[in-house]
């Protein structure tokens, strides 16, 4: 969970989007966080307390005092990681850049010594005006940071700019911008993924069941550690939605050794996760093989050992990380694989291990060093499995 123990604010005003507010509160939960959620008046039209206060296990503030008690707002703004006001409407953000206060939200937000996020939500007109850009400029130079507005379907019926950014996009936010660490900032890291495909004729093709999201996550667990990440992925359905992440997309192992031999010339550090095919068809049909006869055989060629090029050309300063899928004497075929490869670390799947491997989003592993270390990772979600890993081999630094 990437937002563990972070404490988050979250402000909801006078917005239809405001029932996005309830799914925010939910992911954000989910992630780790802890979160307390404070309401204008107006919201109270739109969404329930009681739903937010179930879901964020805390009590919703509205007002200054309730019950006898009084909501103390410096304390809060003092508390916040980050303090989120989605939706943040037109009213709202014109209260904030003119210092107004005359709710306990805004009463939070003048208190507040953290990072604050606003989510504009309102209809295309009122979002274009001039005294509403106006606003954004002002809270802009502030220090507060905007985000974007979606575009489709709003509250009017007309279809335009306004509506709030998604639920999942503001957690993604949070992840990749606002709780970003630094501890790689000015690494370049270049990793591979998902399979490859070898074409047997236009229609056919040789490839394996490697989804890439070992190597989706690692890419992230990177990208969230500060480091410039390069992610060179092969056929696959999955994909990372942090987009300061730079995507190459290869089809064949060829394809792939050319972007790994370019890519690895300025990177301080290549994790070769992806599932190349070891055999190529030795020629490939230009048009569809038609089925004439009862058998038929193909004849295959190696590809290049991408793993042993990259080896090969490994200066000093680089790190060379290898991933060995096993199914028969496992850890020595690891440590064969590592030497004989170059590699600094070589990380070891077996197919033997229920909840590991291809298809399914848990994973098990064990890193051995070049200096004979080992480490067990047991088996979690490829998120954490990711993060164990990174952790393990940047400690040893």
């Amino acid at each position: 969970m990437s937002l563990q123990g972070k404490k988050i604010i979250l402000g909801i005003t006078a917005s239809i989007a405001a029932y996005k507010s309830i799914q925010l509160v939910r992911l954000l939960t989910k992630e780790g966080a802890e979160v307390r959620v404070v309401l204008t008046k107006a919201a109270l039209d739109f969404v329930s307390p009681l739903v937010l206060s179930t879901f964020s296990k805390h009590r919703v503030w509205v007002e200054f005092q309730e019950e006898n008690v009084w909501n103390n707002h410096v304390e809060l703004g003092l508390w916040g990681d980050v303090f989120i006001i989605a939706p943040a409407s037109c009213n709202t953000l014109g209260k904030m850049a003119q210092g107004l206060c005359d709710n306990v939200l805004l009463a939070t937000y003048l208190s507040a010594r953290c990072p604050v996020i606003v989510a504009p939500a309102m209809d295309e007109d009122m979002f274009l005006h001039p005294a509403t850009q106006r606003s954004i400029s002002t809270l802009r130079g502030d220090g507060v940071t905007v985000l974007a507005v979606n575009s489709g379907e709003l509250a009017s019926g007309l279809v335009g700019q306004g509506r709030m950014m998604e639920p999942e996009e503001i957690v993604q936010h949070l992840n990749s911008h606002t709780f970003r660490g630094t501890s790689l900032s000015g690494k370049k890291v270049v990793i591979t993924a998902g399979p490859t495909v070898e074409l047997i004729d236009p229609v056919r093709y040789i490839s394996n069941f490697s989804t890439g999201k070992m190597g989706v996550c690692l890419a992230e667990a990177l990208y969230l550690l500060g480091a410039e990440v390069t992610l060179i992925v092969g056929p696959t359905q999955v994909s990372t939605s942090i987009q300061g992440i730079k995507v190459v997309g290869v089809r064949s192992a060829a394809e792939m050794e050319a972007a790994c031999l370019d890519h690895f010339v300025t990177a301080d550090m290549l994790i070769m996760a992806a599932a190349v095919a070891d055999y190529r068809p030795a020629a490939q049909a230009v048009e569809k093989i038609k089925k004439s006869e009862s058998t038929t055989s193909v004849m295959l060629e190696k590809t290049t050992d991408i793993l042993a090029a990259l080896g090969v050309v490994k200066k000093p300063h680089q790190m060379l990380v290898g991933f060995a899928l096993e199914t028969e004497n496992e850890e020595a075929n690891a440590l064969k694989k590592m030497q004989e490869k170059n590699t600094d670390f070589i990380v070891l799947n077996s197919l033997k291990d229920a909840g590991a491997g291809f298809g399914v989003d848990t994973n098990q592993v064990t890193i051995f060093s070049a200096s004979g270390d080992k480490k067990m990772i047991p088996l979690q979600s490829k998120e954490a499995v990711a993060k164990e890993i990174m952790e393990y081999i940047f400690l040893r630094q």
